[in-house]
C-alpha cells in the first residue's frame, strides 16, 4: 500500500490536472459556441444555393447553353453533374484515371478519438480505392491538418498539398484557394473525381466520420420526371450561373471547414468534460484511500499507547 505521503503527493497531482482540464473544457466551450454560430449561418445558405442552381439546371437548353459558353468542351469535364449519383460513391480505375482526396483532420491532440476516427475513414478510403483499380500514384492527398498529415506520412503516402492553417482558423479566402484549384485540376483533366474526408459536427456528442464526392458536383434535386423551377432571372441566366456555379464550389469547402471545426471542438469539450469527471473521481478514491490510511495509523497510535501503559 501507498505510504500516505505518496497519496498526498497524487492528490495533489490529480488536482493540478483537474485545473488544466478544466480550463480547457472552457477554452473548447467557448469555441464551440462561435463555430456553431458559423456553421449554422452557412450551412443553410450553401445548401439554399445548391438548391437554386439544381433548379435551374434542370433545363437542357441552359445547360447545354452553360457548357458551350464555358467551353467545357467534354461535358464530362464539366465540374456539374446532372445525374443523381450516390454522395460517397467511389471511382473505378477504368472510368477515372486519378483522384483526389481532400483529408480534414486538427492540429493538435487531446482531443479523444476524433483525429482516429478520420483517419481511419481516410484508411478505408485508400484501400477501396485500391480495390477499384488505383495505386498511390494515382491518388493525390490534400491534408487539412497537421495530425491527417502526420499519419498519412507514417502510412507510406505522399501528401500532394497541406493546408494545415485552414484547420485552425477556417477562413474562407484560403478555402476559396483550394476550390479553385481543385476546379482547375478537375476541369483540365488532371484529376477526373474530388473526394472529402471529415468530421460532421451532427451533436454535442455525436462527430461521425464522413466521406463524399466534391467533384463532380451532383445535383441531387434533379430528377427527370419534374419540371424545371421557374424562377424569374435578371438580367441572364448564363450569366447568373456563371456566379453562382463557382460560389456554390467555393462555400462547399468553406461550409466543409467550418464543419469539421466544429466537431473538433465540440470532441475536445466532450474529451475535458471526460477527463474532468475521471480526475474528480480519482480524487475522491485518494482521499478515500488517504483517510482510511491516516485512520489506521492513528489508530496503530493508540493501539501502542494503550499497551505501553498496560505495560507500567
Amino acid at each position: 500500500m501507498a505510504s500516505l505521503k505518496e497519496i498526498k503527493s497524487r492528490i495533489a497531482s490529480v488536482k493540478n490536472t483537474l485545473k488544466i482540464t478544466s480550463a480547457m473544457k472552457m477554452v473548447a466551450s467557448a469555441k464551440l459556441h462561435k463555430a456553431q454560430t458559423a456553421i449554422g449561418n452557412k450551412l443553410p445558405y450553401e445548401q439554399k444555393l445548391h438548391k437554386m442552381l439544381s433548379g435551374m439546371l434542370q433545363a437542357d437548353d441552359l445547360l447545354n447553353a452553360l457548357h458551350d459558353e464555358l467551353g467545357f468542351g467534354d461535358r464530362d469535364r464539366s465540374p456539374i453533374s446532372i445525374q443523381d449519383t450516390d454522395v460517397d460513391a467511389l471511382p473505378f480505375k477504368e472510368n477515372v484515371s486519378r483522384v483526389a482526396v481532400v483529408v480534414f483532420s486538427s492540429n493538435s491532440s487531446l482531443i479523444g478519438a476524433f483525429n482516429a476516427n478520420v483517419i481511419k475513414m481516410f484508411g478505408q478510403t485508400m484501400r477501396m480505392l485500391s480495390d477499384n483499380g488505383y495505386s498511390d500514384k494515382d491518388i493525390d492527398v490534400y491534408t487539412v491538418g497537421k495530425k491527417v498529415a502526420e499519419a498519412v506520412r507514417r502510412d507510406g503516402y505522399e501528401c500532394f498539398r497541406e493546408i494545415p492553417e485552414l484547420s485552425d482558423k477556417p477562413d474562407y479566402d484560403k478555402a476559396s484557394a483550394l476550390a479553385e484549384e481543385l476546379v482547375d485540376r478537375f476541369v483540365s483533366g488532371e484529376v477526373g473525381q474530388v473526394i472529402l474526408v471529415y468530421n460532421h459536427f451532427a451533436s454535442m456528442s455525436s462527430q461521425p466520420s464522413v466521406r463524399e464526392n466534391y467533384l463532380p458536383l451532383a445535383l441531387h434535386d434533379y430528377n427527370e420526371t419534374s419540371e424545371p423551377v421557374d424562377y424569374i432571372i435578371e438580367p441572364d441566366p448564363i450569366e447568373l450561373v456563371k456566379e453562382l456555379l463557382p460560389l456554390v464550389l467555393n462555400l462547399k469547402i468553406y461550409t466543409v471547414a467550418l464543419d469539421a471545426s466544429a466537431a473538433e471542438h465540440a470532441a475536445r469539450t466532450l474529451a475535458m468534460q471526460v477527463a474532468s469527471d475521471n480526475a474528480k473521481d480519482l480524487i475522491s478514491e485518494l482521499t478515500l484511500a488517504y483517510n482510511k490510511g491516516r485512520q489506521q495509523e492513528i489508530t496503530a497510535e493508540i493501539l501502542d499507547l494503550v499497551g505501553g501503559l498496560q505495560n507500567q
